[in-house]
């Protein structure tokens, strides 16, 4: 698991621990220092913690002209035990809509389980995106599979062409128009 770093191909272009509007503004990183594990397993020192033991993230870009923000994922979305997203909704993504963010990629090829609880907080982000979406790239088939079972399919948008996305080999920019030209084929 400390192998898995975060996508860092983009970083010339964002850095969240750069940006005043980031609810990560300051994050200071070691490379020397592996702190945060995931069931005993270290994971690299880059990944940011939302105040959970199972689920770590990555802020990779954000335009707030553009209202787009990309996030990566690493570890257990555990909302049962953990209550993963509602540390995600107040402590990122509140500040994130309050900056103007309505547009969401949630990249979860990393992520390995996901155990839910009800739909409260997806439901609450889904209404407050607006015109926004929120789309899920990447996420593995049983991930998706339990994610549907609680009908988190209703607010984050996977299957099709997102399932299988080559999304490393994108700029940021055009990986956003991407999964909007996605989105918006099937929307019609």
């Amino acid at each position: 698991m400390h192998t898995i770093e975060p996508h860092y191909n983009w970083i010339e272009q964002y850095s969240a621990a750069e940006d005043p509007r980031s609810p990560l503004y300051g994050a200071e990183y070691s490379l020397d220092t592996y702190s945060n594990t995931i069931y005993g397993y270290y994971i690299h020192p880059q990944w940011d913690s939302l105040e959970s033991d199972t689920l770590f993230f990555k802020i990779l870009w954000a335009d707030y002209d553009d209202g787009i923000a990309i996030l990566e994922f690493i570890g257990e979305w555990n909302d049962a035990i953990e209550n993963d997203i509602m540390n995600l909704k107040r402590n990122i993504l509140d500040v994130l809509l309050h900056e103007g963010i309505k547009r969401f990629v949630l990249i979860g090829e990393n992520v390995f389980n996901f155990h839910g609880s009800d739909d409260s907080y997806y439901e609450e982000w889904f209404e407050e995106v607006e015109d926004g979406w929120i789309a899920g790239v990447n996420f593995q088939e049983h991930v998706r599979r339990e994610m549907s079972q609680y009908n988190l399919d209703n607010y984050i948008n996977f299957g099709g062409e997102l399932d299988d996305l080559p999304w490393r080999t994108y700029e940021p920019r055009r990986l956003a128009e991407k999964v909007e030209s996605i989105l918006r084929h099937r929307l019609g």
